[in-house]
């Protein structure tokens, strides 16, 4: 299905409220949309379905932030909830995330697909009965030997990856506005030239999940 060329777009980022949450591995998606929020002077409000949101405009194009409010398992009810009531179609949602399956510094761009672990993707695709939708995948490694995932994706980025972080977001809201102004495939184009100055991508060894 085609959507409507005047429709919104919806970019959701997941994360867990609360500050002692912001700078965790498993609120990347929540730093995605703040920095694209940043970056157009955008305030976020009270919308909905305990969720945060702000609007802003791409070349034209409206495009709505959120930040769901409900800790990250429970994602999908707000998100489905702001769907309904902005008619934004589901071909024009995007899920921002972290991803065990990149290495930090890299952030992919794909419809679809299954939520390799990840229990907020999963509740959005569970909501909406679709997992037809645009995920942003910001890669923050694989735990050390000895850490499970849970506490690796809970425990704050390293100082190390907090000073070029300001860069890695930066590159996730070029890609996000190409996705506005000229598509998937573009947008794809340019995270995955940026990507390719990164180390390779770490093979998953089996499936796992996720808090």
């Amino acid at each position: 299905m085609t959507p409507d060329a005047g429709a919104p777009w919806l970019i959701a980022g997941l994360g867990n409220p609360g500050p002692w949450f912001r700078l965790t591995r498993h609120n990347a998606g929540f730093l995605a949309v703040d920095r694209l929020a940043e970056r157009h002077g955008a305030r976020f409000r009270r919308r909905g379905i305990a969720t945060l949101v702000a609007e802003i405009q791409v070349d034209g194009h409206p495009v709505l932030l959120a930040k769901p409010l409900w800790f990250i398992n429970l994602s999908g009810r707000p998100v489905a909830g702001l769907l309904r009531r902005y008619g934004v179609p589901v071909e024009r949602l995007v899920v921002a995330q972290d991803d065990l399956d990149f290495p930090f510094g890299s952030a992919r761009l794909k419809r679809g697909g299954g939520p390799g672990g990840h229990n907020g993707v999963r509740s959005v695709g569970e909501a909406l009965g679709t997992r037809d939708f645009i995920r942003l995948r910001f890669g923050v490694g694989r735990p050390p030997k000895g850490q499970s995932v849970g506490d690796f994706v809970l425990a704050k980025f390293s100082d190390d990856e907090l000073a070029v972080m300001p860069d890695e977001l930066d590159a996730c809201a070029d890609a996000l506005e190409a996705l506005v102004r000229l598509g998937l495939n573009r947008a794809q184009d340019i995270l995955n030239t940026r990507t390719a100055r990164h180390l390779p991508d770490r093979s998953r060894t089996g499936p796992e999940r996720r808090p």
